[in-house]
């Protein structure tokens, strides 16, 4: 019987739509970055250097980090640059560290979807809260949680189906879980 992970083409359109996303996610945290810095500046130049009734700068620079950040670990996913121990992955033998991958990768899976379904609910209770200096709803800023859970989720599944493919063809290779 043929591995389910080595159906022809599906290993390349998993890891082009991975390296896809990723693309368009480290653009979206680019922007936003950007808009931090200038949103600190801002809040800098208000406070010390002309004062200016502008009070939104450190709540939107707090709302800012969280998105950055969320978005962030979905982007690392698919070059699998978050913390992994290669020592002991390397020394298992073919078979173990296909099984540990994927023993890792539905654990990180089955974390970012429960994420994803307590993000949501997040989501509903901000937006009967209101920010203090605007009184703007809350569920945008806390939509990073299930957005950035989503989009963990699906690089995850994509990664996690490249990999197995790859260590199916090259048992020997190392993939970093």
């Amino acid at each position: 019987m043929s591995d389910p992970f080595e159906m022809p083409g599906w290993s390349a359109r998993a890891d082009a739509l991975s390296r896809r996303l990723a693309w368009l996610t480290d653009r979206a945290a680019a922007v936003l970055l950007a808009i931090l810095v200038f949103d600190v500046w801002l809040g800098v130049v208000v406070r010390y250097l002309v004062p200016l009734d502008i009070t939104f700068t450190e709540e939107a620079a707090r709302y800012l980090m969280i998105w950055v950040a969320l978005l962030a670990v979905s982007s690392g996913i698919p070059r699998r640059e978050h913390i992994g121990v290669q020592v002991l992955f390397e020394r298992l033998p073919p078979i173990a560290r296909r099984l540990l991958l994927g023993v890792l990768d539905a654990l990180a899976l089955a974390f970012f979807v429960f994420l994803l379904l307590y993000g949501l609910g997040l989501v509903e209770r901000g937006g009967r809260t209101f920010t203090m200096i605007h009184g703007l709803s809350k569920a945008l800023p806390f939509a990073a949680v299930p957005v950035g859970a989503a989009l963990a989720s699906v690089q995850i599944a994509l990664v996690a189906w490249r990999d197995q493919a790859r260590l199916a063809r090259e048992p020997t290779e190392v993939v970093c879980p």
